[in-house]
């Protein structure tokens, strides 16, 4: 099994966008030129997004998961995007409701089991509002990876 991609060329800091069709389109782009997923995600995680909304409003950021299903993706990765300006996503569970979303972590898992194990990882960082303020806050990518890497196995 391939390991887990996560390094500075997969953060996008103040990405521009003035929908979340964009800001999928910018990360999923930026996936694909780097071989981690098909040329198919785009569509998928679009299409994904309509249905099962990705956007949460979580203490002071808030945030979205977009994320589609495995045989879209080559080798398994995380793309976290913080936008210039928050962007509107539909809220989990409730897709009607709008959510601003400033941070975007767009997964890619290879295995259904690995992407409920990032999850269950990524809900603790959405309670930690200290944590999120910094992401969005940070300019050094290399910050960003190093804490993402410390709070989030990536072992699975």
């Amino acid at each position: 099994m391939k390991d887990m991609v996560f390094d500075e060329s997969i953060i996008l800091l103040d990405l521009e966008a003035d929908s979340k069709e964009a800001v999928l389109t910018a990360m999923a782009n930026n996936l694909e030129e780097k071989g981690l997923i098909k040329a198919s995600y785009l569509e998928a995680v679009i299409e994904r997004e309509k249905e099962f909304a990705t956007g949460l409003p979580t203490g002071g950021v808030s945030v979205a998961i977009p994320h589609t299903d495995v045989e879209h993706v080559i080798q398994k990765t995380i793309s976290v995007a913080v936008l210039e300006n928050p962007v509107e996503f539909g809220m989990m569970g409730d897709p009607d409701e709008k959510v601003n979303v400033q941070l975007v972590f767009m997964l890619a898992m290879d295995k259904s089991d690995s992407q409920l194990s990032l999850l269950q990882g990524l809900m603790q960082v959405f309670r930690d509002e200290e944590t999120l303020k910094y992401l969005v806050s940070e300019t050094d990518k290399k910050k960003i990876v190093d804490v993402l890497k410390n709070k989030l196995d990536f072992t699975f």
